[in-house]
């Protein structure tokens, strides 16, 4: 049984979700840009609701609502917001981002998303087979395309994704009309590769902002700029 995930302004129940709280979750939720003052926004595949709380912490939006397909996961979802100081501003829904695209009334100012995909490697030989798995819960260019309509004109998307994914995510990405604000790039230490992709889009195309994170200097020591992105949130921070 997974215990409870305290953070500094609210507890995460997470035994009855398959992905639990980790490092890529709580980057993306403390990452994100609230600078446009945000008032609707929309978490796709919400898991335990980790990123909704984080925007909930971060943010005076009124609307924060959320989509979760699996029953267990969203039974959850709604267990830790109602325990949450933001209860009245937090909403999940138990439906998959096909079914919602057909309810959808007003659009998003901000949509965020931690994507399922495998983190290992997975080969069986079979290119697009493998493709297939890597996210076929939520694959990707479906994720975008659903993006692509619920929102806003000025609004923004947030996600984060495997390196190796970037140029083919920002390319169906582009397809649809959603263009690369800011990325930021993730490794674990200073002599890893970077792993991750935190990745914000809009309809507006510009210069992008382009930075690197190292989140420990080694085991447990974690880097300044990792702690000043988490420390709101992380209890011995």
């Amino acid at each position: 049984m997974s215990k409870p995930f305290k953070f500094k302004q609210f507890t995460i129940n997470q035994d009855r979700c398959a992905m639990k709280i980790g490092t890529d979750g709580v980057l993306l939720g403390a990452w994100i840009s609230v600078e446009n003052m945000p008032n609707s926004m929309l978490d796709i595949g919400a898991g335990t609701g980790l990123l909704s709380l984080m925007l909930a912490q971060r943010s005076l939006a009124e609307n924060i609502e959320a989509l979760e397909i699996d029953e267990d996961a969203y039974e959850q979802c709604v267990e830790n917001f109602e325990a949450s100081p933001w209860a009245d501003r937090l909403f999940c829904y138990h439906a998959g981002l096909d079914e919602f695209l057909e309810e959808i009334e007003e659009p998003y100012d901000l949509i965020f998303s931690n994507p399922p995909f495998y983190s290992e490697e997975v080969s069986s030989g079979n290119v697009a087979r493998d493709n297939a798995r890597q996210n076929k819960s939520l694959p990707f260019d479906e994720l975008l395309e659903g993006v692509s309509k619920l929102l806003s004109t000025n609004g923004r998307f947030a996600t984060i994704i495997p390196y190796k994914e970037e140029l083919t995510f920002m390319a169906l990405a582009t397809s649809l009309g959603l263009f690369p604000n800011r990325i930021l790039r993730v490794k674990g230490n200073p002599s890893a590769e970077i792993k991750r992709s935190l990745l914000e889009f809009s309809f507006t195309k510009g210069k992008v902002v382009e930075d690197t994170l190292t989140v420990e200097i080694k085991r447990h020591e974690y880097t300044a700029a990792y702690q000043e992105l988490t420390q709101a949130f992380y209890l011995k921070m």
